[in-house]
């Protein structure tokens, strides 16, 4: 037995309702009361012959008891029958697709679809459903190409369906045919976002599998990066992170700032990038948050143990001691920063302050700085600016100063996926 189509049988059941077929003569139907010009011309049309009341009827009991080779074997005594009307053959196909529903026979059921499409006695709401029962049925045949036909043939009325959206992404995706599977998701995912709503994560998984079989590495990024975004997951900030890092033109400078955002992700995932990222932190004259970040390869279970146990105490006993010593001197650093000639000191002394919570103290000095103005990398500074923001919990305002880094150098890409932090 071939398998059902969910698809295809929930559009034929919804399509068919529980509407019965007439099978009284022309004459009884036309004496209905209170018919319509049109709904009496309908009526006449849609009439079976009274010979065939008696074998129709229990074609229909056979179907609802699931007898389904019987019920076909007198469809086909019916379908020998000479001088059918047109009527006649729409309900001979509708009750050949009631019964390859029934058996899970999709060529069958994809066969009766077609033709009752073509019929002039389905409503178009109607054929809206066959249409869509006709594009699954095709897919779930794995025959994409036809479920393609169908599946444009719908959408060519009705374009704002999600569900047959995907799956025209689908047939082209399982085609091989990544290139329109590519241009078709991404159109939905820009679609989605110009109307506020957030993509599917399905979506967004196509997206980034059709870009990485077409070695599109621009577009498989940007499906990370809307990964994290919108559906973030440890895994997905991982693949998004190592892929900055690894990305040409990358500076090693910014190497402690990528360190904050994976640490922030809960992506370190060794005792030999706690004790770098905390080496760093000492080099850049951050003691506190060196000890930070010790403090946290303990509590986490990476220090303590392993081939590198012998460093772990030294290097937290090295943070503690220079945290120590760097607080009793916060205040005389500030006033040495605001001394200095440009405003390098102060952006490096402000995000010392973020370090230690005084969130307020930081931002106020890193804009002094930036402000006075003689920086190497105000790009970097400003990204720090931005990351003390969000640190101190004004998400709108880091989102705005984050927006403004520049550069090719790793900075812009760190700034925004700052934003994606919740």
């Amino acid at each position: 037995m071939i398998k059902k189509s969910p698809i295809a049988l929930a559009a034929f059941l919804v399509a068919l309702g529980t509407a019965s077929i007439s099978v009284l003569p022309a004459t009884a139907q036309a004496q209905a009361p209170t018919q319509t010009a049109e709904e009496k011309e309908k009526a006449k049309k849609e009439v079976i012959r009274t010979e065939w009341s008696k074998p129709y009827i229990e074609i229909q009991k056979l179907i609802g008891e699931k007898q389904y080779q019987a019920a076909a074997e007198k469809v086909a005594a019916l379908d020998a029958s000479e001088k059918k009307t047109d009527y006649e053959i729409f309900v001979l196909n509708r009750t050949r697709a009631a019964i390859a529903s029934g058996t899970g026979d999709n060529v069958a059921l994809a066969k009766s679809f077609e033709a009752l499409i073509g019929s002039e006695f389905l409503s178009p709401e109607e054929k809206f459903r066959f249409m869509e029962g006709m594009a699954g049925t095709f897919y779930t045949l794995k025959q994409y190409a036809d479920s393609q036909v169908w599946t444009k043939r719908y959408l060519a009325a009705n374009p704002s369906n999600t569900m047959m959206q995907d799956l025209l992404v689908q047939n082209y995706y399982l085609a091989d045919d990544f290139a329109n599977a590519l241009k078709e998701v991404k159109a939905q995912i820009a679609s989605d976002e110009q109307a506020g709503k957030v993509p599917d994560e399905k979506r967004l998984r196509l997206l980034h599998g059709a870009a990485t079989k077409l070695k599109d590495i621009d577009s498989s990024t940007q499906a990370l990066e809307l990964l994290v975004k919108y559906h973030a997951t440890k895994e997905y900030w991982a693949d998004l992170m190592y892929r900055l890092i690894g990305k040409q033109g990358f500076s090693d400078r910014l190497r402690l700032d990528w360190y904050r955002l994976m640490l922030a992700n809960d992506n370190l995932e060794d005792d030999t990038q706690y004790m770098e990222m905390a080496e760093i932190a000492l080099l850049a004259g951050l003691p506190l948050e060196a000890k930070v970040v010790v403090d946290a390869a303990y509590k986490a279970g990476y220090f303590g143990k392993g081939k590198n146990m012998a460093k772990h105490k030294p290097l937290q006993d090295k943070a503690n001691k220079q945290a120590a010593d760097d607080a009793k001197t916060l205040d005389a650093g500030e006033t040495a920063a605001k001394a200095a000639k440009t405003g390098l000191a102060m952006t490096n002394m402000g995000y010392n302050f973020v370090t230690y919570g005084q969130y307020d103290r930081g931002i106020a000095l890193i804009e002094a700085g930036l402000a006075k103005g003689g920086l190497k990398y105000p790009e970097e500074a400003k990204l720090h600016l931005g990351v003390a923001y969000h640190k101190a919990g004004n998400k709108a305002k880091a989102a705005e100063v984050l927006k403004t880094v520049q550069g090719n150098d790793g900075a812009v890409e760190l700034a925004r996926y700052w934003t994606y932090m919740k």
